[in-house]
C-alpha cells in the first residue's frame, strides 16, 4: 500500500507508513531524525506524530470516506456498507482516539439525554430542580 504524505504543501507518495508504535513493546515511538532529500539539511530531537497518524488504518479509512461524504451519515452508511449505529459507533470510537470525546454524555442526542434525565427523576437519583437544571443545558 501507498500512503500520500503532505510536505510543504507538496502531496508525495511514500512506501511506507510512519511507525507510530514500537514493533517490539508497543510503546509509543518518539522521531529522533528528520532529513531533507532535496537540500540534506537533518533536525534532529525528539518529535511525535501528529495524532492523525497514530490513528489504525481502520480509523483512518472511515475518515476518509466520512470526508468524502461530507459528513452525510447516510452516506457514509453507503460508502461503507454499514448499518447508521456502526457509522455513530466508528465516528465516536475516531474522535475518542484523536482526545474530542472525553465524556460522551456531552455528546449525546438531545432526546437521550432528556429521556436519562426523566428516567433519574423516576428512580429518585435527582431533584426536580436537579433536573431542571440539566433540562435547561439540552
Amino acid at each position: 500500500m501507498l500512503y500520500l504524505a503532505c510536505i510543504n504543501r507538496e502531496v508525495i507518495l511514500i512506501s511506507h507508513k510512519l511507525l507510530t508504535h514500537c514493533p517490539v513493546c508497543n510503546k509509543n515511538i518518539t522521531i529522533t531524525k528528520l532529513a531533507c532529500k532535496n537540500c540534506t539539511t537533518k533536525i534532529e530531537g525528539d518529535f511525535l506524530p501528529c495524532k492523525f497518524c497514530r490513528l489504525p488504518d481502520e480509523q483512518i479509512e472511515f475518515i476518509e470516506a466520512f470526508l468524502k461524504c461530507r459528513g452525510n451519515i447516510k452516506d457514509v452508511e453507503k460508502e461503507l456498507g454499514i448499518s447508521y449505529p456502526s457509522v455513530r459507533s466508528r465516528l465516536d470510537s475516531v474522535l475518542q482516539a484523536l482526545g474530542y470525546l472525553g465524556n460522551k454524555e456531552e455528546y449525546q442526542h438531545p432526546a437521550i439525554r432528556r429521556q436519562k434525565i426523566w428516567d433519574a427523576i423516576e428512580n429518585g437519583k435527582i431533584t426536580s430542580e436537579e433536573a431542571e437544571k440539566e433540562l435547561r443545558k439540552t
